[in-house]
C-alpha cells in the first residue's frame, strides 16, 4: 500500500465518495475506504475520526472564512459585512470543486442522518457568524437574525451553483443571492 504518497486525505475522500455512490453510505466500511484509496485503516483514522468525516472534514475552516472576514471587515453596514463574510467562503469553492461537491450532496441528501449533520453545519457557520457580529457591536436581534440570514444566503447560492448546468461562479452566485435577499427586504420603491 501506498501509504507514505502525498494526497492521502483527498485519495481518502474521493475513495469514500466513489464506494458511498456505488455501494451506499450505509453499506461502505473504513477499511473498504482504506482499500481503495490505497493506504491503510490506521491511515484514514489519522485524517478522519470516522467515514462521516470523509464527507465534512473542512467545516471548521468554513466557519473561519466567514467569521475571520466578519472581524476584518472595516464596513459601518452590518449587512456589507455580511457580504464580506460571504465573498470570503468563495475560497472554500474553487471552480474544479464543484463536481464533487454535486455528488457530495446527492449522497448528503440521500442519508436522513448525513442530511441532519448537514444542517448542523450550517447552524455552527450561523451562529459563529452571529456571535462574530455581536463581537462587533452588532446588538440582538439583528447579530442572530443577521447570522442565519447570511447562511441562508450561502445555502440557497450553492444550491444554486451544484445544479446541472449551472456555470456561474461561486462568487457571482452569493453576490446575485444576497441581492435578491436586499431587494426581498428593501424593494425599491
Amino acid at each position: 500500500m501506498a501509504r507514505w504518497e502525498p494526497g492521502a486525505r483527498e485519495r481518502l475522500q474521493a475513495a469514500a465518495l466513489d464506494l458511498f455512490v456505488d455501494q451506499g453510505y450505509d453499506e461502505t466500511t473504513v477499511s473498504q475506504i482504506a482499500a481503495r484509496a490505497g493506504v491503510t485503516d490506521r491511515t484514514f483514522f489519522r485524517h478522519f475520526s470516522d467515514k462521516r468525516e470523509s464527507l465534512f472534514a473542512g467545516s471548521e475552516q468554513l466557519v473561519t472564512l466567514f467569521t475571520d472576514a466578519v472581524a476584518r471587515s472595516t464596513a459601518p453596514d452590518p449587512l456589507d459585512v455580511a457580504s464580506e463574510a460571504l465573498a470570503a467562503s468563495t475560497a472554500f469553492f474553487p471552480e474544479e470543486r464543484r463536481p464533487w461537491a454535486r455528488t457530495r450532496t446527492a449522497v448528503v441528501l440521500a442519508n436522513p442522518a448525513l442530511a441532519e449533520r448537514e444542517q448542523l453545519k450550517m447552524v455552527t457557520i450561523a451562529q459563529a457568524t452571529a456571535g462574530a457580529l455581536r463581537d462587533r457591536g452588532v446588538e440582538e436581534p439583528a447579530a442572530t437574525l443577521l447570522g442565519h440570514s447570511t447562511v441562508t444566503v450561502f445555502q440557497v447560492a450553492f444550491e444554486r451553483w451544484i445544479r446541472d448546468g449551472e456555470d456561474r461562479s461561486m462568487g457571482d452566485l452569493l453576490q446575485d443571492t444576497l441581492s435578491a435577499l436586499r431587494e426581498t427586504l428593501v424593494p425599491r420603491t
